[in-house]
């Protein structure tokens, strides 16, 4: 694990400037050393107050985000294509106005329920715009992650084998996974197999309850996650990811089902959270070296 991170709708729907700044400074409070923000418009928001500010907390910033349908790349439709296209390179560049590092989340599709089947043609287009997008994203010197994510969330890539056969279309060597262990626990038949299948493709790695509550609170096996991701060797960023109606964007929480407050206090949820991930993978490393001990 290179820096533990946590996702600011932990602590702000990222509507304002004042609640970003505030996201950062919480994030560095509790100990974590990257932020994870939704896409950042630069017509909205103070990209180089940011920047300053993170620079001056030492808190690394990555983004994400998901196509609306009228910018889907899979679309079959010229237009929304050409648009979704535009859109990542100029999210690409946000990011590194920023003085962020990567650009993760569903940019291969729709972050929505589809009601059709994916069509060859939608794929390579997708796989045509994301190699172009990987491109533009070596030359700012941002990483390039694609999310897989359950089956309600997109039709494109729901496995890590399906993402593995999506970057090797590429061609692109600067385009990676991004892994969550909450869509993994939805859609692989052995998520601590995917995620030794995946090896070095991952760029990104998620932390994620089964519930999107607190860590321990549903039915992932985080013993045999950590173990895996020391299998492979991982040695990017892992961030903690969790969802509650009491700190929610709306668009967000309409694409990702949040109904419900899994939590009600962000400052203990973040402290839990930190505890958690590095006790798992404390854990992990002494089962590594008890094994290996003669």
């Amino acid at each position: 694990m290179r820096r533990l991170g946590i996702h600011s709708f932990v602590w702000t729907g990222g509507q304002t400037q004042e609640g970003l700044e505030m996201a950062l400074n919480k994030t560095a409070e509790h100990g974590y050393r990257t932020i994870e923000f939704a896409y950042l418009r630069p017509e909205k928001f103070n990209l180089d107050r940011l920047a300053k500010v993170a620079q001056s907390l030492d808190v690394e910033i990555g983004v994400t985000m998901g196509l609306p349908l009228d910018k889907d790349v899979s679309s079959e439709d010229a237009a929304a294509v050409s648009a979704g296209r535009q859109t990542l390179a100029d999210a690409v560049r946000a990011v590194r106005d920023i003085g962020g590092n990567k650009l993760g989340g569903i940019l291969y599709s729709a972050h929505t329920k589809y009601n059709r089947q994916p069509t060859k043609k939608g794929w390579d287009n997708s796989v045509a715009a994301i190699t172009a997008t990987g491109e533009v994203a070596r030359q700012a010197n941002v990483d390039l992650v694609l999310e897989v994510v359950n089956r309600f969330e997109t039709n494109l890539l729901n496995t890590t084998a399906q993402g593995l056969k999506f970057i090797s279309e590429t061609g692109s060597q600067h385009v990676r996974l991004h892994l969550d262990t909450f869509h993994m626990n939805i859609e692989e038949a052995n998520p601590a197999a995917a995620i030794r299948l995946a090896g070095d493709k991952i760029g990104y790695f998620h932390i994620g309850e089964s519930n999107r509550g607190y860590l321990g609170d549903g039915v992932i096996d985080f013993d045999r996650i950590f173990d895996a991701l020391l299998d492979i060797g991982y040695e990017r960023d892992i961030v903690f990811e969790s969802f509650s109606t009491t700190v929610v964007d709306e668009g967000l929480s309409l694409a990702c089902a949040i109904w419900r407050d899994t939590w009600e206090d962000n400052d203990l949820l973040a402290a839990h959270a930190k505890r958690y991930i590095e006790l798992k993978y404390d854990e992990a490393k002494r089962r590594r070296a008890t094994n290996a001990r003669p």
